[in-house]
């Protein structure tokens, strides 16, 4: 099956439009203000008319007001709501639209109940745990994953072209997430390393 690309923090036309052409499923905006990767949702409105039909729009929100999350929603196309915060699934559930929820990976959290506290959610997304909200650039322990856990899974935290041939060959994801991975400086994106990473990927695909 082929592994599906999120490529998050999107802020420059040249990004989106770099990110397009290298074949990437899914633009992610980070409609988190203390992110340097942060866009207004009025700014991400521009930005989302560059991208063409069939490439998901994701937003990705941190313990935000559900009138901030509703407002991002009418002011742009967004598929799918990420929820990286503490949000709990009755706030998840109320925007009537698909979403993942983030869980910050850990010795001692138990991902099978904290998946199963999520009924509903399109997938959960596997993130480092850091200090703060996001994963940092940090690759956590894979073997945490437990083989049985439910659902579809996404897999984040320190993806680059160099490992992530390895970790979808570890962790069979059906789709993977970057942000720093593919930047030169928090929220620029390096073309180059964004075409090397789709291709990993495909590369990868090819091999399981």
């Amino acid at each position: 099956m082929k592994t599906r690309i999120k490529i998050c923090g999107l802020t420059r036309e040249e990004d989106i439009d770099a990110v397009v052409a290298a074949g990437a499923d899914a633009i992610g905006f980070v409609f988190y203000p203390p992110s340097p990767r942060y866009v207004t949702p009025q700014r991400a409105a521009e930005l989302a008319r560059r991208i063409p039909p069939f490439v998901d729009v994701v937003g990705l929100f941190v313990n935000e007001s559900p009138s901030i999350v509703h407002a991002a929603c009418a002011a742009l196309p967004i598929n799918i709501l990420q929820f990286h915060g503490d949000e709990d699934v009755a706030y998840c559930r109320q925007f009537d639209r698909p979403f993942l929820r983030a869980a910050r990976v850990r010795p001692g959290l138990n991902l099978v109940e904290f998946a199963g506290s999520f009924p509903g959610a399109r997938g959960l997304l596997l993130d480092a745990f850091v200090e703060g909200y996001g994963g940092g650039g940090h690759v956590f322990d894979w073997t945490l994953i437990p083989p049985d856990l439910p659902g579809f899974l996404v897999l984040s935290g320190g993806l680059t072209a160099a490992n992530v041939v390895e970790a979808i060959e570890r962790v069979r994801p059906v789709a993977v997430d970057v942000s720093s991975g593919v930047e030169m400086s928090k929220g620029i994106k390096d073309h180059s390393k964004i075409a090397a990473f789709v291709a990993a990927v495909r590369k990868a695909d090819e091999s399981i």
